[in-house]
């Protein structure tokens, strides 16, 4: 099955039906748009069910319910190596590939994330649905469901902190998945001190950085219950953890040193690798590689991206980092994001984690753009906090004095209203170098 965002536009949804050739295709009456799309776009789509009222051609989902209630299903007949998802990438740097997620594969996936993510979780536990339930979230909800937790999903459209928080203390709820731009507005929100929130266990953030200041934030208001766990979509996010107790908003605790995104997942081996694909000594920076029982299969219909992925028998991230002596994982940035200034690697995630210990800043990307001079340098696009609308160029660059290497600096500065994101609360890096390019901003700084 191929589950969707819902913030995707028909074109969009148009390309995913046809790429993945999608026989049934189940929708609620908002989206009869995408469904026209995906009619025009893939002549694969055989069968169409309407949550609501159907259109011609279509079958209504309520009177499928009403002629088959009281029937028993017939189980397919299926082995742990046959197809289950097709598991979309969000195409932040283009066109998304369906990573092929077997049986086999998501049966370990599932009681992964029991052990590492919410342990101990039974039929007396809730959990709270804040994200797309397309991806992460909704690998999430299949946990509860193999633990007999119930899910609580909020009725109104886009996230309500305060009627949020008001669920949790309402259900008790004692877990959910989420990403780290959800997990600050809740906690910036003043009704997060309004209702009971004690019965939280396991508040679980991945799909982007989490940065210092928001996860300080986050604890002093919900106290030790973020999770963090670091993977990508082809291995069902199952690369590292960092669990509760390795969270500490001091700065100097031992227990849990700042910026780690863990230690490897239970069944699986996680490396960092040269281009020779021989590991890298301690401190020292490669990409970050894994394997075990989580990786995709393949991605379909795309033979070259496979092995690409999948070469000398590791699933290449894209990603770059370290280990330390302790086995616990760096992230450093993308391979993409990286630049050279001067013949110098640049890691903007570095630079971008200190400009955000600066008080005023809430949102910073920092990325390489053609230079004369250095061949590229480090351009950094910032979103004032509302109650520091002062901060400008030389304050930002003052900030960096003694906390960055000076070749790191970021050689001018750009404010902004907000970053584009994607519908997963990314900050898509393309996207922010294409509004430099369409404003001028390229061609200012080509000229000096």
């Amino acid at each position: 099955w191929v589950p969707t965002n819902f913030r995707l536009t028909p074109p969009e949804i148009a390309y995913l039906g046809a790429s993945s050739g999608a026989k049934a295709m189940v929708y609620e009456r908002d989206f009869a748009e995408h469904v026209d799309a995906v009619r025009a776009a893939s002549p694969a789509l055989q069968h169409v069910v309407c949550i609501d009222q159907a259109r011609d051609g279509e079958a209504a989902y309520e009177a499928l319910v009403q002629a088959h209630l009281g029937e028993q299903p017939q189980p397919a007949q299926v082995g742990a190596d046959d197809p289950l998802w097709f598991f979309y990438t969000s195409g932040t740097t283009g066109k998304p590939k369906a990573a092929v997620l077997t049986h086999g594969q998501m049966n370990f996936v599932v009681t992964n994330h029991l052990a590492d993510l919410i342990p101990g979780t039974t039929e007396r536990d809730r959990s709270i649905a804040v994200a797309p339930l397309s991806h992460g979230a909704g690998i999430h909800a299949l946990l509860n469901v193999a633990r007999g937790a119930a899910t609580v999903l909020p009725q109104e459209e886009g996230l309500k902190p305060e009627a949020f928080w008001q669920l949790v203390e309402q259900h008790r709820v004692s877990n959910l998945f989420t990403v780290p731009t959800i997990v600050k507005m809740l906690v910036e929100h003043p009704s997060v001190d309004r209702y009971d929130h004690s019965s939280l266990r396991y508040m679980i953030y991945a799909g982007a950085p989490m940065y210092r200041a928001d996860q300080k934030l986050a604890l002093q208001k919900l106290g030790k219950v973020l999770v963090q766990y670091f993977g990508l979509g082809e291995v069902t996010g199952c690369i590292t953890v960092l669990p509760p107790h390795m969270h500490s908003v001091d700065d100097d605790d031992a227990l849990a040193p700042v910026g780690t995104c863990g230690f490897p997942r239970t069944g699986m081996e996680v490396a960092v690798l040269g281009e020779d694909l021989s590991p890298m000594p301690v401190g020292e920076i490669g990409e970050i590689c894994c394997r075990g029982p989580a990786v995709l299969a393949e991605y379909h219909d795309n033979p070259e991206a496979t092995a690409k992925a999948l070469r000398g028998g590791w699933f290449h991230t894209g990603d770059l980092g370290r280990m330390d002596a302790r086995g616990l994982l760096y992230i450093t940035g993308r391979e993409s994001d990286m630049y050279i200034s001067g013949g110098s690697n640049v890691y903007p995630r570095e630079v971008e984690e200190v400009l955000l210990t600066h008080p005023g800043i809430a949102e910073v990307a920092v990325l390489g753009m053609p230079d004369e001079k250095w061949g590229e340098i480090g351009v950094a696009v910032i979103v004032r906090r509302a109650e520091h609308p002062v901060v400008d160029e030389a304050g930002v660059l003052a900030h960096l004095e003694g906390r960055c290497a000076k070749y790191r600096w970021p050689r001018r500065v750009f404010f902004w209203e907000g970053l584009p994101k994607s519908g997963y609360g990314k900050v898509t890096k393309k996207d922010v170098r294409r509004l430099l390019e369409e404003s001028g901003a390229m061609a200012a700084l080509a000229q000096g």
